[in-house]
C-alpha cells in the first residue's frame, strides 16, 4: 500500500473508533435537548443511574442484604439515590460520603481507606476535605470518561464470600456498562480486642401497620427501624417514576425526592436536562411539607394572600414556599412526604398528586382546591 492510502486507511480507523467510542459512551449519558439544556454531554443518564441502582439491589437481594446506594453526576449533582427498606439514617449518608469521595478523588474510596489504615492520621486530614475512608464508593467510566460516581452503604463486607458495598457496586457496573475499574486491594485492618460491650435492645414484637404490606416497610425491616409506617422503597420509587411519566408525557421533566416521616431520604431521582437547582428545591419542598404536615401550596397561597407573613415562613421556619411538597398520607396515617420541582409548566403538584393516585388510589390524601 502506498503512504498516501495507508495515511488515508488510518484516518478512516481513527474516525472509525472515535465513532464507536462516542456511540458507546451516548449510550450512558445525556444526550440531545436534554443535554443541551444542561451544557452537558458526559452528566450519566436517569436511565444509566437507575440500571446500576438496581442491578445492585437485585444482587443484594439475593445475597439476603439490604444497602443504600447514591449516583452524582461528574460535577456531585444528585442524580439517583435509593433505600431498601430496613436502612436507617446511617447507610444513605455513608452512600453519599462514598460517592462524594470516590468523585473527589477519581478513585475508588477504598483508596483513601488504604492510606488510613497505612497512616491513621491520614484519615483526620481527608475528613477535614470532605473525604470518607470507606470502601464503596467507586468512579463512573465510560471509554475514560468519568460520567458519574456511585457509593453503596448498608452491608456489612464478607470478603471471603465475595460480598461487599464496594462488590456489589463494581459488579452491577459491569453488567450494565460492560466495565468498570479495577478493585483494589484488601489491606487488614489492625483492630484491638473489644474491651467495651455493645448494648442491645431487648426482643421485640415486629410493628405493624394497618396498610397493606406492599406499601410501608414491614417484617424484619420494620423490626430494625422500629417502625412499620414508613413507605416501602419500592412504592416510594413507584410514586416517583408514576409521577416522571406523566411528566414526560407531557414533554416535561421533573425532579424529586421522597422521604420518610422521620425526614431520611428514601428515594431520588432527576430527569435528564434538568439542572441541580431542581433537585434542591424538590428536597426543600418535601422537607417543608413534611415538616408542617400541609402540601406546601398551603404556605405558597399563605405568603400570596399575607406578603407579611413571608419573611416570618421563610425566616423562622426554615419552610420552602413553591407548591410541589405533599405529604404522603394514605387511609389517615402519615408515611412520608414527596417533593417535585422543576416542570416548566409549574404542575409540580399535579405531578406529585399524579403519583400518589397511581400508587394508592383513593386512599391517598390529595390536595383539594375550594370552587
Amino acid at each position: 500500500m502506498n503512504k498516501p492510502l495507508a495515511k488515508l486507511a488510518l484516518l478512516t480507523l481513527a474516525a472509525s473508533t472515535s465513532a464507536s467510542a462516542q456511540n458507546a459512551l451516548s449510550d450512558f449519558v445525556v444526550t440531545g435537548a436534554a443535554a443541551d439544556k444542561i451544557l452537558d454531554r458526559q452528566a450519566i443518564s436517569l436511565d444509566t443511574a437507575e440500571r446500576i441502582t438496581m442491578t445492585c439491589e437485585r444482587l443484594a437481594t439475593e445475597r439476603g442484604v439490604a444497602i443504600s446506594v447514591y449516583v452524582l453526576d461528574g460535577d456531585g449533582n444528585h442524580v439517583y439515590i435509593h433505600r431498601m427498606d430496613g436502612q436507617v439514617w446511617t447507610n444513605i449518608a455513608t452512600g453519599e460520603m462514598k460517592a462524594r469521595t470516590a468523585l473527589s478523588l477519581r478513585e475508588p474510596s477504598k483508596a483513601q481507606m488504604n492510606r488510613a489504615i497505612r497512616d491513621p492520621d491520614t484519615e483526620w486530614v481527608g475528613m477535614e476535605l470532605g473525604l470518607f475512608a470507606n470502601s464503596g464508593g467507586l468512579p463512573i467510566i465510560v471509554d475514560d470518561v468519568l460520567i458519574g460516581a456511585i457509593g453503596v452503604g448498608g452491608s456489612a463486607p464478607r470478603i471471603n464470600e465475595g460480598w461487599s458495598d464496594e462488590i456489589c457496586a463494581h459488579k452491577a457496573m459491569i453488567e450494565v456498562l460492560g466495565s468498570a475499574p479495577p478493585l483494589l486491594e484488601d489491606l487488614p485492618r489492625n483492630r484491638g480486642p473489644a474491651t467495651v460491650p455493645v448494648p442491645r435492645f431487648a426482643a421485640a414484637d415486629v410493628p405493624e401497620s394497618s396498610l397493606p404490606e406492599e406499601w410501608v416497610v414491614s417484617g424484619d425491616a420494620a423490626k430494625r427501624i422500629l417502625n412499620a409506617n414508613q413507605i416501602s422503597g419500592d412504592t416510594a420509587r413507584n410514586v416517583a417514576r408514576a409521577c416522571r411519566n406523566w411528566a414526560a408525557e407531557r414533554g416535561e421533566s421533573m425532579s424529586a425526592f421522597v422521604l420518610a416521616p422521620g425526614g431520611d431520604l428514601v428515594h431520588g431521582e432527576r430527569m435528564d436536562g434538568q439542572v441541580s437547582l431542581n433537585m434542591k428545591t424538590a428536597l426543600l419542598k418535601a422537607e417543608t411539607a413534611l415538616r408542617s404536615r400541609s402540601p406546601t401550596s398551603v404556605r405558597n397561597a399563605a405568603v400570596t394572600n399575607n406578603r407579611g407573613g413571608f419573611p416570618r415562613v421563610v425566616g423562622l421556619f426554615d419552610f420552602y414556599t413553591e407548591p410541589g411538597g405533599v405529604p404522603i398520607v394514605v387511609d389517615g396515617q402519615m408515611i412520608g412526604a414527596i417533593g417535585i420541582s422543576g416542570m416548566a409548566s409549574g404542575e409540580n403538584e399535579a405531578c406529585a398528586a399524579h403519583g400518589l393516585t397511581t400508587v394508592f388510589g383513593d386512599r391517598a390524601a390529595i390536595p383539594v382546591y375550594p370552587q
